[in-house]
Protein backbone atom coordinates (compact mmCIF):
# COMPACT_ATOMS: atom_id res chain seq x y z
CA UNK A 1 0.00 0.00 0.00
CA UNK A 2 1.32 3.18 -0.68
CA UNK A 3 1.58 5.89 1.27
CA UNK A 4 -0.50 9.04 1.87
CA UNK A 5 1.15 12.35 0.14
CA UNK A 6 3.29 14.26 2.37
CA UNK A 7 2.10 17.83 3.57
CA UNK A 8 3.56 20.84 5.12
CA UNK A 9 1.06 22.06 7.38
CA UNK A 10 1.87 26.00 8.20
CA UNK A 11 0.66 27.28 11.35
CA UNK A 12 0.13 30.88 11.48
CA UNK A 13 -0.99 31.74 15.17
CA UNK A 14 -4.65 30.50 15.44
CA UNK A 15 -5.25 29.92 11.55
CA UNK A 16 -3.64 27.02 9.84
CA UNK A 17 -2.23 26.09 5.98
CA UNK A 18 -1.62 23.51 4.50
CA UNK A 19 0.84 22.75 1.48
CA UNK A 20 0.36 19.02 -0.07
CA UNK A 21 3.86 17.77 -1.26
CA UNK A 22 3.82 17.69 -5.46
CA UNK A 23 5.52 14.26 -5.23
CA UNK A 24 6.98 11.91 -1.63
CA UNK A 25 10.28 12.03 -1.06
CA UNK A 26 12.40 9.02 -1.59
CA UNK A 27 13.60 9.22 1.81
CA UNK A 28 14.65 11.54 4.71
CA UNK A 29 17.13 12.15 7.35
CA UNK A 30 16.68 12.64 10.98
CA UNK A 31 19.99 14.16 12.92
CA UNK A 32 20.42 14.71 16.40
CA UNK A 33 23.10 15.79 19.01
CA UNK A 34 24.55 16.89 22.05
CA UNK A 35 26.79 19.67 23.03
CA UNK A 36 29.80 19.35 25.56
CA UNK A 37 32.22 21.58 26.90
CA UNK A 38 35.64 19.78 26.66
CA UNK A 39 37.92 21.16 29.26
CA UNK A 40 41.97 20.05 29.08
CA UNK A 41 43.43 18.96 32.60
CA UNK A 42 46.97 19.01 33.45
CA UNK A 43 48.75 15.73 33.66
CA UNK A 44 45.39 13.80 31.91
CA UNK A 45 45.76 12.02 28.66
CA UNK A 46 42.39 13.24 27.56
CA UNK A 47 39.98 16.46 28.43
CA UNK A 48 37.30 16.48 30.70
CA UNK A 49 33.67 16.19 29.56
CA UNK A 50 30.75 18.54 30.41
CA UNK A 51 27.30 17.94 29.21
CA UNK A 52 26.18 21.34 28.27
CA UNK A 53 22.46 20.68 26.26
CA UNK A 54 21.12 19.33 23.12
CA UNK A 55 20.67 20.04 20.25
CA UNK A 56 17.34 20.54 17.87
CA UNK A 57 16.94 17.44 15.78
CA UNK A 58 16.98 18.32 11.78
CA UNK A 59 14.82 16.95 9.36
CA UNK A 60 16.31 16.88 5.79
CA UNK A 61 14.95 15.38 2.53
CA UNK A 62 14.91 16.40 -1.11
CA UNK A 63 11.61 17.36 -2.68
CA UNK A 64 10.77 16.92 -6.09
CA UNK A 65 8.64 19.54 -8.56
CA UNK A 66 7.46 18.65 -12.41
CA UNK A 67 5.34 20.89 -13.99
CA UNK A 68 6.39 20.24 -17.94
CA UNK A 69 3.70 18.71 -18.99
CA UNK A 70 1.38 21.68 -17.91
CA UNK A 71 3.78 24.38 -19.41
CA UNK A 72 3.85 25.99 -16.07
CA UNK A 73 6.63 27.47 -13.95
CA UNK A 74 7.45 25.22 -11.51
CA UNK A 75 8.52 27.94 -8.99
CA UNK A 76 4.59 28.24 -8.94
CA UNK A 77 4.97 25.47 -6.93
CA UNK A 78 8.30 25.85 -4.86
CA UNK A 79 7.84 28.90 -3.73
CA UNK A 80 5.50 27.56 -1.17
CA UNK A 81 9.07 26.29 0.41
CA UNK A 82 11.07 28.61 -0.08
CA UNK A 83 8.42 30.96 1.50
CA UNK A 84 8.90 29.18 4.74
CA UNK A 85 11.97 30.97 5.17
CA UNK A 86 10.44 34.63 4.83
CA UNK A 87 9.27 36.64 8.04
CA UNK A 88 5.66 36.70 8.28
CA UNK A 89 4.65 40.34 9.19
CA UNK A 90 1.88 39.26 11.96
CA UNK A 91 4.29 37.00 13.81
CA UNK A 92 7.48 38.43 12.93
CA UNK A 93 9.31 35.54 12.49
CA UNK A 94 9.24 32.90 9.92
CA UNK A 95 5.95 30.79 10.75
CA UNK A 96 6.69 27.12 12.40
CA UNK A 97 5.34 24.28 10.32
CA UNK A 98 4.66 20.60 10.72
CA UNK A 99 6.01 18.12 7.69
CA UNK A 100 3.55 15.03 8.03
CA UNK A 101 4.51 12.12 6.24
CA UNK A 102 2.79 8.40 7.06
CA UNK A 103 3.99 7.99 10.83
CA UNK A 104 6.15 11.29 10.57
CA UNK A 105 5.05 14.00 12.33
CA UNK A 106 7.63 16.53 12.75
CA UNK A 107 7.09 20.13 14.03
CA UNK A 108 9.95 22.76 13.59
CA UNK A 109 10.95 25.80 11.37
CA UNK A 110 12.28 25.84 7.62
CA UNK A 111 15.68 26.78 8.19
CA UNK A 112 17.55 25.95 4.92
CA UNK A 113 16.24 25.55 1.09
CA UNK A 114 17.76 25.02 -1.79
CA UNK A 115 16.95 25.03 -5.50
CA UNK A 116 18.27 23.37 -8.24
CA UNK A 117 16.24 24.06 -11.41
CA UNK A 118 16.86 21.15 -14.03
CA UNK A 119 14.82 21.22 -16.77
CA UNK A 120 13.94 24.35 -18.80
CA UNK A 121 11.34 25.42 -21.80
CA UNK A 122 12.69 27.04 -24.94
CA UNK A 123 11.29 29.98 -23.36
CA UNK A 124 14.01 29.66 -20.07
CA UNK A 125 11.09 29.12 -18.03
CA UNK A 126 11.98 26.56 -15.51
CA UNK A 127 9.76 23.66 -15.28
CA UNK A 128 11.74 20.57 -12.92
CA UNK A 129 13.32 21.44 -9.56
CA UNK A 130 14.66 19.82 -6.73
CA UNK A 131 14.36 21.49 -3.48
CA UNK A 132 17.03 20.29 -0.34
CA UNK A 133 14.68 21.47 2.90
CA UNK A 134 16.10 21.77 6.23
CA UNK A 135 13.06 21.65 9.35
CA UNK A 136 14.80 22.05 12.89
CA UNK A 137 12.59 21.26 15.84
CA UNK A 138 11.71 24.03 17.48
CA UNK A 139 9.96 23.47 21.31
CA UNK A 140 9.06 26.00 23.83
CA UNK A 141 10.62 25.61 26.94
CA UNK A 142 7.28 24.14 29.18
CA UNK A 143 7.39 21.03 26.30
CA UNK A 144 10.86 20.82 26.78
CA UNK A 145 10.78 20.67 30.46
CA UNK A 146 7.92 17.86 30.09
CA UNK A 147 9.91 15.97 27.41
CA UNK A 148 12.70 16.04 29.99
CA UNK A 149 12.83 12.61 32.26
CA UNK A 150 13.11 13.53 36.05
CA UNK A 151 13.85 11.16 38.72
CA UNK A 152 12.39 13.95 41.63
CA UNK A 153 8.95 13.50 39.88
CA UNK A 154 8.35 10.24 39.18
CA UNK A 155 8.26 9.73 43.32
CA UNK A 156 7.82 11.17 46.27
CA UNK A 157 10.78 11.96 48.14
CA UNK A 158 11.16 14.21 51.98
CA UNK A 159 13.54 17.25 51.90
CA UNK A 160 14.70 19.31 54.93
CA UNK A 161 14.54 23.03 54.72
CA UNK A 162 17.68 24.81 55.02
CA UNK A 163 18.20 28.22 55.63
CA UNK A 164 17.66 30.89 53.06
CA UNK A 165 15.31 28.12 51.42
CA UNK A 166 11.57 28.73 49.59
CA UNK A 167 9.15 26.69 47.92
CA UNK A 168 9.87 27.80 44.75
CA UNK A 169 13.84 27.13 45.03
CA UNK A 170 13.15 23.32 45.77
CA UNK A 171 10.70 23.09 43.20
CA UNK A 172 13.15 24.68 40.33
CA UNK A 173 15.69 21.91 41.87
CA UNK A 174 13.29 18.94 42.16
CA UNK A 175 11.52 19.35 38.78
CA UNK A 176 12.93 22.07 36.82
CA UNK A 177 9.98 24.11 36.99
CA UNK A 178 9.85 26.41 39.92
CA UNK A 179 6.16 27.47 39.29
CA UNK A 180 5.22 23.60 40.75
CA UNK A 181 5.83 25.60 44.65
CA UNK A 182 2.07 25.11 44.95
CA UNK A 183 2.49 21.00 44.72
CA UNK A 184 4.68 21.36 47.30
CA UNK A 185 2.73 24.00 49.59
CA UNK A 186 -0.14 21.70 49.07
CA UNK A 187 1.05 17.97 49.86
CA UNK A 188 2.67 19.94 53.53
CA UNK A 189 -0.11 21.70 54.00
CA UNK A 190 1.64 25.42 54.43
CA UNK A 191 -0.80 28.27 53.61
CA UNK A 192 1.89 30.76 54.01
CA UNK A 193 4.95 30.00 52.33
CA UNK A 194 6.82 33.11 53.38
CA UNK A 195 7.01 31.75 56.79
CA UNK A 196 8.98 28.16 57.15
CA UNK A 197 11.09 27.32 59.87
CA UNK A 198 14.81 26.17 59.06
CA UNK A 199 14.81 22.61 59.35
CA UNK A 200 11.31 21.05 58.63
CA UNK A 201 11.12 18.51 56.82
CA UNK A 202 9.06 18.60 53.72
CA UNK A 203 7.40 16.15 51.55
CA UNK A 204 8.17 16.75 48.22
CA UNK A 205 5.09 14.46 45.54
CA UNK A 206 5.05 13.04 42.56
CA UNK A 207 3.95 15.32 39.63
CA UNK A 208 1.42 13.91 37.48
Amino acid sequence: MALSKAKIIIIKGSSQETVNVLFNPNEYVLQSGNQFAWQTIPGLQSPIGQFVSGEATTLTMDLFFDSYEAGTDVRAHTSKITGLLNVDRDLHAPPTCRFVWGSLDFKGVAEKVQQRFTMFLDSGLPVRATLNVTFRSLQTMLEQYQNVPRQSADRTKQKTLKQGEQLWMLAAEEYEDPSQWRAIAEANGIDNPRRLPVGRNLVIPRLE
